[in-house]
């Protein structure tokens, strides 16, 4: 019977819009409570959050508990970690600092078993999350698990349509700060600069045309919801950190300003 874990790749390249969590804290419950709260899948960062090969695996069975099937970003050029979150459960990697035909073919090398790659077998718990036995977890995985490439950089932009091609690669996902940083020849980080909007709008496009999955990550629910509408599949909104940040001060700025307020009346 089909399952989230099953089902996520091929609603996700039907056009089903999704919203990603970006999780970087190390604490499956912040991955489970996401999830809970209407996230569609989430990224789980081994980059630049604080996870480990443990802790995503935790949070990927988290993210199981609450019923969503999740993503996970290694450390630049950790292709072997790829395999083996795919193991441990993961729907798709998020691949990041892909600058080259050789790094995309070696990604999806990592994700796909033969004809498309050389995937070691060991899913000892994806088979379980599918709940598929292993031929048919076989049959499947290459359907089932996506290989996503980030461009981030004026090199993997100018390969897009290369990186696009190779088979076995899903999709890409865009890295708007340091794609910025890279089209400003390090003049600043801003993801909303002219020339990271309209690589964004060329991202769609080429994606479009080869078929594949595009997804970029967003700062603000606003950017999001205007990504998916500029043809994007599936776009993050924030940080958990980032998250938790705005709701804190929101809700201090609410209970100091009533506060004062309050002071003020007289009895």
């Amino acid at each position: 019977m089909p399952n989230v874990f099953t089902s996520f790749a091929a609603s996700l390249r039907g056009g089903t819009p999704a919203y990603a969590a970006f999780v970087g804290l190390a604490e499956p419950l912040v991955t489970e409570s996401l999830m809970r709260d209407g996230f569609d899948t989430a990224v789980i960062d081994m980059q630049h959050g604080l996870h480990t090969t443990q802790s995503a695996i935790l949070a990927i069975g988290a993210a199981a508990v609450a019923g969503k099937a999740v993503f996970v970003r290694p450390p630049v050029g950790a292709f072997p970690e790829a395999s083996r979150m795919l193991d441990a459960g993961a729907v798709g990697i998020i691949a990041p600092m892909i600058n080259s035909l050789a790094d995309a073919q070696t990604l999806a090398g990592y994700c796909k078993y033969p004809p498309l790659g050389e995937r070691s077998w060991g899913p000892y718990r994806a088979t379980g999350l599918t709940g598929l036995d292993g031929e048919a977890y076989l049959k499947s995985a290459n359907d089932i698990t996506l290989a996503i490439a980030m461009i981030e950089t004026r090199q993997a932009l100018d390969l897009l349509d290369d990186i696009l091609a190779v088979p076995g690669i899903d999709g890409v996902f865009v890295g708007p700060s340091d794609l910025s940083i890279a089209l400003t020849h390090g003049a600043t980080v801003d993801q909303f600069h002219p020339e990271v909007d309209k690589a964004l709008t060329h991202v769609a496009q080429r994606c479009k045309a080869h078929g594949k999955i595009a997804s970029c990550f967003s700062m603000t629910g606003t950017r999001a919801a205007e990504m998916i509408a500029r043809g994007f599949h599936m776009s993050s909104i924030a940080t958990d950190q980032v998250l938790l940040k705005n709701a804190a001060k929101a809700e201090l700025a609410v209970a100091r300003g009533a506060g004062k307020a309050a002071g003020a009346r007289t009895y």
